[in-house]
């Protein structure tokens, strides 16, 4: 079972929406929250690798001009 977005519910039965719709609604908001936040944790990955792999290759590249 999702969570519910309460101010999506909230706005959606206010501006007149029934409460079915209104809760299918807000869990498919928070459906793609959980989603987000799993790409967004795959991208910090991400970013420390290739941020990792530019270190060794400057690395790489200094010593060939020091040596």
């Amino acid at each position: 079972m999702s969570a519910i977005v309460k101010e999506v519910y909230d706005a959606f039965v206010e501006a007149g929406v029934s409460e079915e719709k209104s809760t299918l609604a807000a869990k498919a908001i928070a459906d793609y929250d959980n989603r987000f936040s799993r790409i967004e944790s795959d991208l910090l990955i991400l970013k420390w690798m290739v941020g990792l792999v530019i270190a060794v290759e400057v690395l790489t590249l200094l010593k060939g001009f020091i040596v």
